[in-house]
């Protein structure tokens, strides 16, 4: 099977079923590309039932190739990557993206969702 996020974003409707499906992403960060922000990727994982078993991002601007396999690791160029260990939540740095829907109701569930986030005893 195959499921293509710009075909999604157009209405298409899409189910994850068992099969091994594609899901493919050409331009991850869309927002960003349109608006000449350089963090841009093509995005490919393939998922057999229901569980993801690699996937690729390309971000093309830095010309960086992100690689993982379930059980496997994660990699950049070939060069294995790793969690940074760090366990106090008060030194972590925490990323998040509203997204582009405003929609009334996604406002809703995404502002209470950063409420929560906010509330956490984070550094930044």
């Amino acid at each position: 099977s195959f499921i293509g996020e710009e075909s999604v974003a157009a209405g298409e409707g899409s189910i994850l079923t068992d099969n091994p499906t594609w899901i493919i992403d050409p331009i991850d960060g869309t927002t960003n590309f349109v608006h000449r922000f350089p963090f841009v990727a093509v995005s490919i994982g393939f998922v057999v039932n229901k569980k993801i078993e690699f996937g690729i991002v390309y971000s093309c601007v830095e010309d960086k190739m992100y690689t993982a396999r379930k059980g496997k690791g994660a990699f950049c160029n070939g060069q294995k990557l790793q969690v940074s260990g760090q366990e106090d939540i008060r030194k972590a740095l925490l990323v998040t993206e509203l997204g582009s829907n405003r929609d009334p109701e996604t406002i809703k569930i995404v502002l209470s969702n950063m409420e929560r986030l906010l509330s956490i005893p984070i550094h930044g």
